[in-house]
């Protein structure tokens, strides 16, 4: 009987600890894995040289954007 309550116990802990470690785990991982690859392009487009004709600058333009918009995703569901 004793065993039985020990295993028992252990067992709650350890599906416990996965709980816990699963809450701690790192938020919105495709988010953050967006974000990262935008603001990675980000610096590509303004490392790259020449205008482009315009689309250069729009394509800054765009992907800042998308930064903000993604960052803005991430907080509101953060919040909710």
């Amino acid at each position: 009987m004793r065993r039985s309550i020990v295993v028992a116990v252990a067992t709650v802990a350890f599906l416990l600890g996965g709980a816990a470690n699963q809450a701690h785990a790192e938020r919105q991982p495709r988010m953050r894995d967006a974000l990262a690859h935008l603001e990675s392009a980000l610096s590509d487009l303004r490392a790259a040289s020449g205008d482009k004709g315009g689309h250069r600058a729009q394509a800054i333009r765009l992907t800042e954007q998308a930064i903000t918009s993604v960052r803005e995703g991430i907080q509101f569901d953060n919040r909710h």
